[in-house]
This record gives C-alpha cells, structure tokens and sequence, in this order.
C-alpha cells in the first residue's frame, strides 16, 4: 500500500494528534532548524510531554517517562547518530523524503518508529527541536494496557522487518547502526518480556533459596548480576527523576509551570510501573502471533482538569492520518 500524496502538497508535512497542543511558536522553529541543519536531515521531532500529569498515579508515571524519553535520551542518540524510533505525533518531515520512502507501513501498528527507522537507513537524519507538544496522558489502566501492548507490538514488527537479511542490514546502516538499532528496537519489548522471569528467580532465591539458581548464576557473574539488581535499578530511577527535573527547570524559565516538583516522589514506585510494562510486552507477543496487525484502540478525553494546560498553544482539529502541508 502506498501513501497517496496531493500533487498540491506543501514542502513539509507535519503529523498531529487531534488532542495535541503544540507550543504556538513551534512551526517557526522547526522551519529555522530545518534551515539551519544539513541537506541530510528529513525529520524534525519535538518534544512530547503531557498536561494532565497529575491526573492520577499513572499519568505521573507516564510523565516521568515521557520526560526522559524525549528530554534526556532522544537527544543523547541524536548525537550517537544511531537509528531514531520516531514518537507518534509532532513529527515534521519533507515531503519529497515522504515520497521517496512510500511513507507510513500501514501494516506497522508503531508506524512512526519503522518510519524513523527507514529514515536512517536511506541516509537521512532526524533532529530534535527544543519545543514541545502537550498530549494527554493515558489515565486508565485498561487504556494504558492496550495503548502500550499496540506500541510493544509495532517495534517487534519493526525489528522482525528490518532483520530478515541482517547481513544487509549491517551493510546499510554500519557496525554502529546495527548495534544501535539493536539497543532501541530490540530492547523496547525484550527487557519487559525478561524482567519478570528475573523478579521470580529473586523472590525464590531471597525467599526460599532455592539451589537452581546460583548455578545460572556462577563465579563473577552474581556479583555483576547483583550489581545491575542494586545499581543499574537506581539509574532508571534516577533517570526518570533527572527527566522530570530538566522539564520543570525549562518550564519554569518559561513562567509555563506544567509539570510540579509533587512528581519527583512517585518515582520511587517507578517498579510498579514496569511490572505494567511487562504484562504489556506478553500481550502483544501474544497478539503479534494472533492479531500480528490488528490495532489496539485508545480512548481519549479522560482528562479531568478544569482549565487546560497549554490553552494559549494552537487549536488542533484534524485526525492524525490528516496532514498539515505548509
């Protein structure tokens, strides 16, 4: 299937959810940093976040998430220059790149990091500009679960696509694309489906010590093993802190206090966050096998607030499978 574009179509073509409030002057800087970088650089991503954070426990939680994701380490691979899973919204592409791609894999349901993918591959970059697009947090558990399970779903695909000749893969993109590639696509839905299996072999062992387990665990490796228990959980948790502040410290230069320093303590119970994430991962590899392309809905508009965050940033009507030309 191919992406009919109008012969009318402007140079850029932006994507938009229809909730989305982007910074009013976000348009102007993405023109100015596709001006301002290479020939090579198709997209241009902004930052996502969300204004309903403190909705409840898992829109904080969502929040952190987002923060670090889009503040912390999109921007540090931006800079690895490996390949980029694109976000679902706020994505700025030329529109002859577009063209030239077939655009969105409409069998993909994480369209937009198969397309960031494609990107890197054909040569192209993609930047980061320093604004942001304020989204609605999933508030709901079931929502939350279907959302996450469609994405987890979407790089598995991503990453079964982009293998079925991994010597060629590692010709197009390099040694360090390859591995990089491995690192954002791979990862995304392994480590859920691992961590559970981990957190079991800890209860029996601190529980019930059973003998098994020091044999899967012999010599130098337990003690790294332990180390990465104690040390490496500290720095996810850490990071989402680190996320959260580096958004408010901006938002706060800006007068826009969207995101409040009340965040920071439910990291502590970020654990609770991934054992969601981990039963996500085991339906969709549930439903890659089952409903390899069938499209998880997410409902919209629970958001409870009273006065909207970002109400001075640009009314959006349109759907995201429409498209703002400029």
């Amino acid at each position: 299937m191919q992406l009919r574009f109008d012969p009318r179509a402007g140079k850029y073509t932006v994507i938009y959810d229809a909730e989305d409030r982007p910074d009013p002057d976000q348009l102007k800087k993405v023109h100015l940093t596709f001006e301002s970088c290479s020939e090579s650089t198709a997209c241009v991503q902004a930052k996502l976040n969300y204004f309903n954070s403190e909705q409840n426990l898992l829109t904080r939680w969502f929040t952190q998430e987002y923060s670090m994701w889009f503040e912390l380490l999109l921007p540090g691979i931006m800079r690895l220059d490996i390949p980029i899973p694109l976000g679902g919204t706020s994505n700025h592409f030329k529109t002859s790149v577009l063209k030239e791609l077939n655009a969105w894999d409409p069998y993909n349901v994480t369209e937009d990091a198969d397309l960031g993918i494609r990107l890197y591959k054909a040569g192209h970059k993609t930047a980061i500009v320093d604004s942001r697009t304020w989204e609605e947090a999933n508030s709901r558990f079931g929502n939350w679960i279907r959302q996450r399970s469609r994405w987890i779903k979407g790089y598995m695909q991503t990453w079964l696509v982009h293998m079925r000749n991994p010597i060629q893969l590692w010709k197009d993109i390099g040694a360090k694309g390859f591995f990089g590639f491995q690192v954002m696509v791979l990862a995304t839905p392994v480590i859920p489906l691992l961590n559970p299996v981990y957190w079991l072999m800890v209860l029996l062992w601190f529980g019930w010590k059973f003998d098994f387990i020091p044999q899967l665990f012999p010599g130098i490796i337990y003690y790294l093993a332990a180390l990465e228990l104690f040390v490496a959980n500290f720095f996810f948790v850490y990071s989402n802190i680190a996320g959260v502040y580096w958004v408010i410290n901006d938002m706060e230069k800006k007068s826009q206090p969207y995101i409040s320093h009340r965040l920071v303590k439910y990291a502590l119970l970020t654990p609770f966050y991934w054992i969601m994430m981990s039963i996500s991962a085991y339906k969709a590899a549930w439903q890659l096998i089952t409903k390899p392309f069938y499209w998880e809905k997410t409902t919209h508009g629970l958001d409870q607030s009273d006065e909207p965050h970002g109400s001075t940033a640009m009314p959006y009507e349109k759907t995201k499978s429409e498209q703002a030309n400029l």
